[in-house]
């Protein structure tokens, strides 16, 4: 127990191979977190999954350089990836929840003109818009472009128009792109 009280208390000058041993402790206690918030977090990269990043990573510095009281610091990291999960169960059973935290697409592009009243609320200007497009198409045309969003991770997106061709031998609509 006194080697616990040596490592983990926060009332003390760390010494080098303190501040080892508890960042050693923290990597394997972040990992264990990590899992309990689910891949989620560090796959969507939406907002409150951004939330969680920024505060794990704020919450276990404390534990690493010792400035808080170590259990305390596992157990709000804890608290906050358990708040992270039910979130995630939220967005996954209640689609409006999803909507109201996070927020919904927004069009910036469609039917042939950029829509400015849009562009200016997510605070997208057109060149942010034609990187995207340059990126997704290899191209600076908006010819084959049919609409284009901002998602509520901050993505731009973007929808190609389908080409539907008449087989002039059977008289069918197929698919071109």
């Amino acid at each position: 127990m006194e080697t616990f009280q040596e490592i983990f208390s926060h009332e003390i000058e760390l010494t080098a191979l303190q501040m080892a041993l508890r960042a050693t402790a923290v990597f394997f206690i972040a990992f264990a977190l990590i899992r309990i918030a689910g891949r989620r977090s560090f796959g969507l990269r939406t907002p409150i999954d951004n939330i969680i990043v920024i505060l794990l990573g704020a919450i276990l510095s404390r534990a690493v350089v010792g400035s808080s009281p170590f259990i305390p610091i596992i157990f709000a990291s804890l608290v906050i990836c358990i708040l992270h999960r039910i979130f995630g169960w939220l967005f996954t059973h209640y689609s409006d929840f999803g909507r109201v935290v996070e927020g919904e697409k927004i069009i910036l592009y469609g039917n042939g003109r950029f829509i400015d009243k849009n562009m200016k609320r997510g605070l997208v200007r057109k060149e942010d818009i034609m990187q995207a497009v340059r990126k997704a198409t290899f191209s600076d045309s908006l010819a084959g472009i049919d609409s284009i969003y901002l998602e509520h991770n901050g993505e731009i997106s973007i929808t190609k128009k389908i080409s539907l061709k008449t087989n002039t031998h059977k008289g069918k609509l197929i698919h071109a792109n």
